[in-house]
Parts: structure tokens; C-alpha cells; sequence
């Protein structure tokens, strides 16, 4: 299984001249955690909800600053070609929550968390159930 079948695609992203509250806005309205910073068709930076509340709010920060200030970057990035084993290891070696997706160009391609891995282990545990049960037929 690769990574671009349990990927989240469709993802929002920000200039790295956003301010923070703006950001902060638009990450609730999509009720997503991370939002990947783009400048020039590359993603440079990614900023989460545990960045605004440390960098931001813990530090007594404005929220009207860019969020250039305050993102991670670089950024960890894995293809949407890989193995979705070969991610989830990465994903534990690094102790990271998300990573971001990118396509052979290096483009945005979706973002991989927890949250996807858990739903596809969930989707295929049922499925094996589901497939005992037929097997044992009906009682």
C-alpha cells in the first residue's frame, strides 16, 4: 500500500507573510491541526496548532505576526509513491505526528498523519473481521 491511498489530500496552505491569527482562523474552519507555509510553489515551512500555542501564546507573543516567524522549517517531507510502511517508520523514528506529501516534483500532494494510518488499520481490521465472519457463515 502506498501512502498516496491513505493520505489526506486537498490541503490548505499559507504564505509565509500570514499573519498567525489568520492562519489560526483558517486552520479552524477547515478543523485541521497543520497548515503547510508555500512560497513559490515550494512548501518551506508548516505550522501547527502546538506551534501558535508554544511560539505564540506560550511566549506572550502578538498573533498578528507572520507566520514565518513562528512555523518549523525545514519541513520533513516523504513522496506519495512510498510504501505507507516505509512512512509510518519514518514517522516513529522522527516521533512526528504528521508528514508532509509531496509528488515526484516536489510539489504538495496531501499530508500524511495518525490520524490517516489509524483510520486505514481500522478499515482493514474490520475488513478482516468481515471476511471471518463470511467464512464461518451465517448464524
Amino acid at each position: 500500500m502506498k501512502v498516496s491511498d491513505v493520505m489526506t489530500r486537498d490541503v490548505q496552505v499559507a504564505s509565509p507573510t500570514d499573519t498567525v491569527a489568520d492562519v489560526a482562523r483558517r486552520m479552524s474552519e477547515i478543523d485541521s491541526g497543520v497548515m503547510p507555509i508555500q512560497q513559490g510553489g515550494q512548501i518551506v515551512g508548516l505550522i501547527t496548532d502546538r506551534d501558535i500555542v508554544i511560539r505564540v501564546v506560550g511566549e506572550g507573543r502578538d498573533n498578528e505576526i507572520p507566520v514565518s516567524e513562528v512555523m518549523t522549517s525545514p519541513v520533513e517531507t516523504c513522496l506519495a509513491s512510498e510504501s505507507l510502511k516505509t512512512a509510518t517508520k519514518r514517522m516513529a523514528d522522527l516521533q512526528m505526528r504528521r508528514l508532509v506529501i509531496v509528488d515526484d516534483q516536489g510539489s504538495l500532494a496531501g499530508i500524511l498523519s495518525l490520524g490517516d494510518v489509524a483510520r486505514e488499520a481500522s478499515a482493514r481490521a474490520l475488513g478482516h473481521t468481515l471476511e471471518e465472519i463470511s467464512e464461518d457463515g451465517a448464524r
